[in-house]
């Protein structure tokens, strides 16, 4: 659906009801397109400390995880021995 800004502003409303239904509403100021109202995509970020409880992990752990690897560790990795 197209409608004007002076359009838009009277009838917000009834345009959010559309976008929830799954319309996509474009906004247009003296025939050029200015704004799109779409539903958000579902996809969200994950939020920070979703997994605390679920994953835990010493220091130690996590400086081992994280350290970069050895010239030997490299060595032995491209020759398929990892």
């Amino acid at each position: 659906m197209t409608v004007s800004v002076t359009e838009a502003r009277n009838k917000l409303t009834q345009l959010l009801t559309a976008v929830e239904k799954g319309e996509r509403v474009t906004i247009e100021r003296h025939g050029r397109v200015i704004a799109e109202i779409v539903r958000p995509c579902a996809k969200t970020a994950p939020k920070f400390g979703t997994l605390k409880g679920v994953v835990s992990m010493s220091p130690e752990q996590f400086y081992e995880a994280t350290r970069p690897m050895t010239n030997k560790e490299v060595d032995d990795f491209l020759q398929g021995h990892y």
